[in-house]
């Protein structure tokens, strides 16, 4: 152990532990899963993140090494860990540079957003030194300042390769491309089944694995273009989920990033326009159905129900409005008299 910890040292990492481990220490192979809880701090004690708070839950960081991982050192701290040892690791610039971008996507992950929001098409290096921000004001400033942090770990469980199915991020991009269509298909017979919630969960990791990949292409290109043709089905497949739960307003600017694109999707038009009639805006409703109409005269009785059911909204609407504001007026339809007490 005190090897291992000289050795650390001499890479600028102090170690520290508070709490020994069991048994002995694995070789931790590669494709070894690692599943651990971490506080980063900095210096003076401050906290940046908590796996046990984010997002308003307990969730532990899982990592497979060997996999090139954007954050080296956590690879390189945690194979010096026995199951169960919590303990802290100072480590010093070097290791820490691409911490604000692995935080930004932690925090995304956390929020049920795509983990490559914001970021832009260029490596982890070239967006640090850019003057992006990465959405959150002390990244931002520990972007500007590179520092030393502190990272506590608490290594919950070591599983051997093999031993368990690799998650999506894990994965190759040729195993990405295999496992889409499943996710896909998954998604499909949960929402038969009527679970929106765990349909919706599939469709979305579906889309975000995709545009991992596109990530990594130049825009137009064939390759592109044609994850952008997969990614296209399973975001409108997201939003009917969407449709169900109320999120009308998701659901009209994913629609829009799709129509912008293809300016023929009837199904995205079709979407859109229940969600504006969801919330009340009529003129782009009506504008939407007809577009409908025009790309696919079909479905002239669908739109004529969703018509006349946006129509009679409208009206019970209005007689509430008309309601509540009855009592303001006398029999007379004349306002009613108002009693004022003076102030002076």
């Amino acid at each position: 152990m005190e090897e291992e910890a000289r050795k650390l040292l001499e890479e600028g990492i102090i170690k520290k532990v508070t709490s020994p481990g069991k048994g002995e220490l694995s070789t931790f192979p590669n494709g070894t899963k690692v599943v651990f809880h971490y506080r980063t701090s900095l210096c003076d004690g401050k906290v940046l993140d908590d796996s046990r708070t984010m997002g308003g839950r307990s969730k532990p960081m899982e990592l497979i090494l060997g996999k090139k991982f954007k954050l080296a050192v956590w690879e390189r701290v945690v194979i010096t860990m026995k199951q169960g040892e919590v303990a802290e690791f100072t480590c010093d610039n070097k290791h820490t540079a691409l911490y604000p971008l692995v935080s930004q996507s932690l925090r995304n992950i956390s929020a049920g957003k795509d983990p490559l929001e914001g970021q832009r098409h260029c490596c982890g290096i070239a967006q640090i030194h850019s003057h992006h921000s990465l959405g959150h004001k002390d990244l931002d400033q520990l972007q500007a300042n590179l520092q030393p942090l502190v990272f506590s770990i608490e290594l919950l469980e070591v599983l051997a390769p093999g031993s368990f199915q690799l998650d999506v991020w894990a994965m190759t991009d040729e195993e990405k491309l295999e496992l889409v269509p499943q996710i896909h298909e998954e998604g499909n017979m949960l929402f038969k089944k009527g679970e929106i919630k765990e349909a919706m969960e599939k469709y979305y990791n579906g889309v975000a694995c995709l545009k991992n990949l596109q990530m990594k292409e130049h825009p137009g290109d064939e390759v592109w273009v044609k994850l952008d043709h997969m990614i296209t089905p399973l975001l409108l497949n997201y939003c009917q989920c969407k449709l169900l739960q109320g999120q009308y307003y998701e659901v009209i600017e994913h629609c829009s990033s799709i129509v912008f694109k293809y300016e023929d999707n009837v199904k995205a038009y079709y979407k859109r326009a229940k969600a504006h009639a969801a919330v009340w805006n009529e003129v782009e409703a009506r504008a939407d159905f007809d577009k409908v109409l025009e790309l696919d005269p079909s479905l002239g009785p669908s739109i004529a129900k969703e018509l006349k059911a946006m129509e009679e909204r409208i009206r019970t609407k209005e007689k509430e409005e008309k309601g509540r504001y009855k009592d303001l007026f006398n029999y007379n339809g004349t306002p009613a008299t108002v009693t004022t007490v003076s102030l002076l």
